[in-house]
């Protein structure tokens, strides 16, 4: 839950997130709620879902692929009506793509990563700027991560949809100033989440290591030895939506634990 401090000012604010009936986006969706905001939510699976919702108080949910135009259209024309407007734009979507080498990585996981990862933010931000410019608080949160700033060998395609991310945000930051909303991006680092777990696993069976050591391998290079918590993450898109963080745009905030390095 986020502190008292950061809850304030939130009552009726009006907040999408995309992916926000699991991991990273379902915490920075109940955050907001908690708050008091009005919360709608995507998602590709209909049962998180169901599982979501009655976390989220007065909240909302639309199934959809957030890589597909038309899927996205409808969701917004749907959570526009019922939210009356948006104050804040959380793009959460994302995939972990492959763990190969770059000659082992199919064209279509490729294409499939960049599409869900990259081309997912630019779809909700084109429908999401109009709405925004009525706001006098408007806010656009792009999820990047330590792969956006950092080389992630065998993660080829998620790393580069990642650091695609951090361009989009800066030129976003720069083209909607006139327009006073403020575009933002989170850089999570190792985070204490089923996905997390899934790659660690995926990068031990690359390495031919166990889960345990490619873990321990992970957190010799964080500073502070530790995963990170979602709640911290959820902090910050709190952080970043409030009035303390009008005068941020354009930058990114690694929510890392002081990662180094990824192996």
């Amino acid at each position: 839950m986020a502190s008292a401090t950061l809850q304030q000012g939130f009552q009726g604010l009006r907040v999408m997130v995309t992916a926000g009936a699991s991991g990273i986006g379902l915490a920075i969706a109940q955050a907001f709620a908690q708050a008091g905001a009005r919360v709608q939510v995507s998602d590709l699976s209909a049962e998180a879902l169901q599982a979501a919702l009655p976390t989220l108080p007065g909240g909302g949910g639309w199934c959809m692929d957030a890589s597909q135009p038309g899927d996205v259209d409808a969701w917004f024309a749907h959570a526009l009506e019922v939210l009356g407007g948006l104050d804040v734009l959380v793009n959460n979507v994302g995939i972990a793509g492959p763990t190969s080498r770059i000659e082992d990585i199919e064209p279509h996981e490729w294409d499939e990563t960049l599409a869900v990862n990259l081309r997912s933010q630019y779809l909700c931000v084109r429908r999401a700027v109009p709405a925004l410019r009525a706001s006098d608080c408007a806010t656009i949160i792009n999820l990047s991560s330590v792969a956006g700033r950092l080389g992630y060998p065998l993660r080829t395609p998620y790393a580069a949809s990642k650091w695609a991310v951090i361009g989009l945000t800066q030129s976003l930051a720069l083209e909607l100033g006139d327009d006073d909303i403020t575009v933002n991006a989170i850089l999570p680092g190792i985070v204490d989440s089923e996905r997390s777990r899934s790659v660690t696993a995926a990068k031990a069976r690359a390495r031919q290591i166990s889960e345990a050591e490619m873990l321990q391998e992970i957190l010799e290079n964080v500073a502070l030895h530790r995963k990170v918590p979602l709640a911290d993450v959820a902090d910050t898109a709190l952080f970043l939506a409030s009035r303390a963080g009008r005068s941020f745009t354009g930058q990114s905030l690694n929510v890392c634990a002081g990662i180094q390095s990824l192996r």
